[in-house]
């Protein structure tokens, strides 16, 4: 007679302290690099009633105007980087001929002087940019 061993019961649980360790180390590793990735300048956006923008596969140029009249240009990966009024044209110019679908908007601090902002729209319209979007902020 061939004597049967007994099988082992299946067990149908999952075991889960991997997971919540993992989810725990990423949870530590997000809250650690979160402060690290907030930067940008600090714009306090004029309010107006207005409609969202349509966005297009490419990322706009973003070029910002802060309250002490400094230029700022965030081409997508050179986010908020100061520069004079020259190295913007040449930046804005050189997007262009690469992407001419690109859109460029103004970020203008509430405080500036409006002569400032125009500078900049002159600025970029000898540059070849065409169409120049203003940015706010919606009423709340």
């Amino acid at each position: 007679m061939a004597r049967r061993t007994p099988r082992k019961k299946q067990m149908a649980d999952i075991n889960v302290v991997p997971y919540i360790d993992v989810t725990f180390v990423l949870l530590i590793i997000f809250m650690v690099t979160a402060p690290l990735v907030q930067t940008g300048v600090d714009v306090d956006l004029p309010q107006a009633d207005t409609q969202p923008v349509e966005q297009v596969d490419t990322p706009p140029v973003i070029v910002s105007v802060d309250k002490n009249g400094g230029y700022f240009v965030d081409l997508g990966d050179q986010e908020n980087d100061p520069v004079d009024a020259r190295t913007l044209l040449v930046r804005v110019a050189a997007v262009l001929r690469n992407k001419p679908e690109t859109q460029i908007y103004i970020r203008g601090d509430e405080h500036v002087g409006y002569g400032k902002v125009v500078t900049v729209m002159a600025a970029l319209k000898n540059a070849g940019v065409n169409n120049v979007g203003l940015m706010t902020r919606s009423f709340e």
